[in-house]
């Protein structure tokens, strides 16, 4: 006797779960949605254990899929190195667990480069109060060493709006100012997207999304070419990738529990979205349906029929239409053999494979006037098996 393989009942068991919740259910894709909607052809979220909040005594953890940047670690300063050309190691220190700034020794950059990302650093200004404005504890959070989030210890000390704590430096101010006390623990969590060019045009400014201690203080706000000081930035493209800087300016600010998360690319720059270009999304629906077409090929009777179905719903293939069709009037045939006393045994089946025709002619993939169609919902209103009408009460 041969027996289900663990593999074999798994792609069962999936085939079974997309007919049932995703399947001739939500409206179909159109010219530039792939999927339909409630799709369980669309991938599934990829599982991130979460991790921790920082508290002002100890650093949270990062989520399972972070990339550590500094954790604490005296050796991680390896991952860092001057910003100078041609490289050379960093004369800013760790210690007791912190990254500090050594004032006069220049950015610090990681050599590692990266894009677009989910970006979560922690620092904290001196606890001796000293200067005032972009004097005191000062420095600069630099992604992809092209824009800068402003580090600058403004609790009770103003300064000019787009260069305080969490401003976009000179492009635009926070929304409020959230800041702790020096000496205290700050936390940003930064969303960043490139600029995205081709053939010299803009397709995308690039956009920055700060949250400072768990208050938003930048909502999506575009990059205008990344900023910079007392000169007004114009839109220009960024490279594919670039490091982490972190600022010198003078004032020995200290950092920790530093981690991003590399970000999936924008339908614009060729990844997935919801909504997606016409020849994207074309291609995309011919993708699902030669694996919906693949998958079938492995079935047999309603099984096979329905996925064939399916696959019309991204994409026309006379030869799934041809078989998909065949299938059915076998299978409406063999319905009609059954004897009435035995029909309701059926019933589950004529059900499905009458939802599926229901909205397969609603939306027009497959023509309203099949004779199949007409036996089975003849079938079904011989036996009642809808649910009649509730009166309207008055």
């Amino acid at each position: 006797m041969n027996r289900p393989t663990l593999h074999t009942l798994a792609l069962s068991l999936l085939s079974t779960a997309a007919l049932a919740d995703g399947a001739f259910y939500g409206d179909p894709p159109d010219a530039t949605h792939p999927w339909a909607i409630h799709d369980m052809n669309r991938p599934q979220p990829v599982r991130v254990e979460p991790g921790t909040f920082s508290s002002q005594e100890k650093p949270g953890t990062p989520p399972s899929d972070a990339v550590i940047l500094f954790s604490g670690k005296p050796e991680e300063i390896e991952k860092w190195q001057a910003d100078k050309t041609p490289a050379q190691p960093t004369k800013w220190e760790v210690k007791d667990g912190v990254l500090q700034c050594v004032p006069g020794s220049g950015y610090v950059r990681t050599k590692e480069e990266f894009s677009d990302c989910q970006l979560h650093i922690e620092w904290s200004a001196p606890s001796k109060v000293e200067g005032n404005s972009q004097g005191r504890g000062n420095s600069g959070v630099f992604l992809m060493g092209q824009v800068e989030v402003q580090v600058l210890d403004n609790y009770n000390n103003p300064s000019y709006p787009d260069g305080m704590a969490s401003s976009i430096y000179g492009i635009n101010p926070p929304m409020a100012n959230p800041l702790r006390a020096p000496g205290e623990w700050q936390v940003y969590d930064i969303v960043f997207r490139r600029p995205i060019f081709k053939d010299g045009k803009e397709l995308d400014p690039g956009y920055i999304t700060v949250f400072v201690n768990g208050v938003l203080t930048q909502d999506h706000t575009p990059l205008e070419g990344g900023g910079g000081h007392m000169k007004r930035s114009t839109p220009r493209a960024f490279p594919d990738k670039g490091p982490l800087k972190l600022q010198d300016h003078g004032n020995p600010v200290r950092y920790r529990n530093i981690w991003y998360r590399p970000l999936p690319k924008r339908a614009i720059d060729g990844g997935e979205a919801s909504r997606m270009s016409e020849e994207a999304t074309a291609a995309k629906r011919a993708e699902i349906a030669k694996s919906i077409r693949d998958a079938a090929v492995k079935m047999e009777g309603r099984e096979k029929m329905l996925h064939l179905f399916e696959s019309l719903c991204y994409e026309d293939n006379a030869d799934a239409r041809k078989s998909a069709l065949a299938a059915l009037s076998d299978f409406t045939s063999a319905v009609k053999e059954v004897p009435a006393d035995k029909i309701d045994t059926k019933k589950n089946e004529i059900l499905q494979v009458a939802k599926a025709l229901r909205y397969l002619t609603k939306f027009k993939i497959v023509p309203e006037n099949i004779d199949s169609k007409k036996d089975l919902e003849a079938i079904i209103k011989v036996e009642e098996w809808e649910p009649k009408p509730q009166a309207k009460k008055k």
